[in-house]
């Protein structure tokens, strides 16, 4: 994990000079940062990348003071971290919406452990910090304390509104915080569009980049099946294992399956994500990078090649059938975040799992205006409604399925 981090912070300096990069991570920290606002174009290529390897190291520092062991989900949110500070987060906006969470854990006179997934993964309402500090044109004096005043609220109530959500999609939206940071986005968009505050449409995107940015996700991907490979006695077993898995939450594969076999899962699922990009006609960028760590991040924690392939056929052919441009950013995303319903496809099978990405693009279109761009995870959130559609359907229809037990 640390070598990971530490790549891509001096992958940064390979593509700037330390001047151009500390003026960059300037214009990242006081941007909206709301959806879509790729760092890579507002700040530098080099500064998104010092900026994602030094929130993944911070990620790592709080999980070892806080005696956090190495699992699926952690391994998951350090990566989901890593790839939303290309596009969303950064060095200022994350900190109110942990320091909510924090202050959860002391009311509840709890150990911040315990709450360390919602507080990391919570930071998908770092648009939130980031546009009312600095995009409502107010006073700096008057906008920052409330930008950091509405994240350390949105902190507070996110893990008990999380415990409760997952209830509403049943486990089989990966992107658990993704939905409930929705929710929690509509209801500050909705307070701030009472005052007469709205967000404009964003859609900051850099271009042009592709194969320099190809060779590092080249290196980290090889490193991850290197390693496995290296350090596992019988991965075709062990892949064959892990692939039996639904995914459902929560489905740590490292508890399961093992690091090494996690590993080369999580290469398996770069490099077929990368690949998804590249065949299309898409470029990298910092919201596509976002895209692909998070679907390797959630390699350990839900995600395999054998799950993801249904579900992002189904995003193709929606784009197919409404003639939608399959290499825009739009749709691109779509298909890799729609991979948060891999359970369904791990659960009930090929065709379930096509279906539920051709629902999910259809419905990640109409979601983002809720909490205008204020979450993140906006597929999270449209994931969340597709799953809580689709799966009371699938079980009445009696459609095989692993049972919860079986997952266990």
């Amino acid at each position: 994990m640390i070598f990971v981090s530490l790549l891509t912070l001096f992958t940064g300096f390979v593509f700037d000079t330390p001047s151009e990069i500390l003026k960059g991570l300037g214009r990242i920290i006081t941007s909206s940062s709301i959806l879509l606002t790729d760092y890579m174009m507002v700040g530098s290529i080099g500064s998104a990348f010092v900026n994602s390897g030094l929130l993944m190291l911070i990620a790592i520092f709080i999980a070892i003071r806080n005696h956090t062991s190495v699992s699926g989900p952690l391994v998951a949110a350090v990566f989901t971290i890593g790839g939303f500070a290309f596009f969303g987060k950064n060095l200022y906006n994350i900190w109110p919406i942990m320091g909510g969470v924090m202050l959860y854990a002391k009311y509840q006179n709890e150990p911040f452990g315990k709450f360390i997934l919602p507080a990391f993964f919570g930071t998908a309402l770092g648009p939130l910090v980031s546009q009312i500090s600095f995009g409502f044109s107010l006073p700096p004096v008057l906008g920052i304390p409330l930008g950091i005043l509405a994240g350390i609220s949105a902190g507070f109530i996110l893990p008990p509104l999380a415990n409760h959500f997952i209830r509403f999609h049943q486990g089989y939206n990966l992107y658990n915080i993704g939905f409930t940071s929705g929710i929690v986005g509509l209801l500050f968009m909705s307070l701030l569009r009472g005052v007469s505050l709205e967000n404009p449409a964003t859609l900051i995107i850099l271009k042009g980049n592709t194969e320099g940015l190809s060779v590092y996700l080249a290196v980290l991907f090889l490193s991850m099946i290197i390693y496995g490979f290296v350090n596992c006695s019988d991965f075709a077993k062990g892949l064959s294992h892990l692939f039996s898995h639904p995914g459902r939450l929560v489905s740590d594969f490292v508890a399961s399956d093992g690091f090494p076999v996690t590993l080369i899962n999580m290469g398996l699922l770069g490099f077929l994500s990368t690949a998804y990009v590249l065949l299309t006609g898409g470029e990298l960028n910092g919201p596509i990078f976002g895209g692909i760590f998070t679907v390797v991040g959630f390699g350990a924690f839900g995600k395999h090649v054998k799950n993801v392939l249904p579900v992002m056929a189904g995003v193709y052919l929606a784009n197919l059938v409404f003639h939608w441009e399959v290499s825009s950013i739009t749709s691109l995303l779509a298909a890799l975040f729609a991979t948060t319903l891999a359970p369904i496809a791990g659960a009930y099978g090929i065709i379930p799992g096509i279906l539920a990405g051709f629902l999910h693009m259809a419905v990640v279109m109409n979601v983002g205006y809720l909490h205008g761009g204020m979450n993140l995870y906006n597929n999270g959130f449209a994931g969340g409604f597709v799953a809580a559609i689709l799966v009371p359907v699938l079980d009445s229809l009696k459609i095989n399925s692993h049972t919860w037990e079986e997952e266990r």
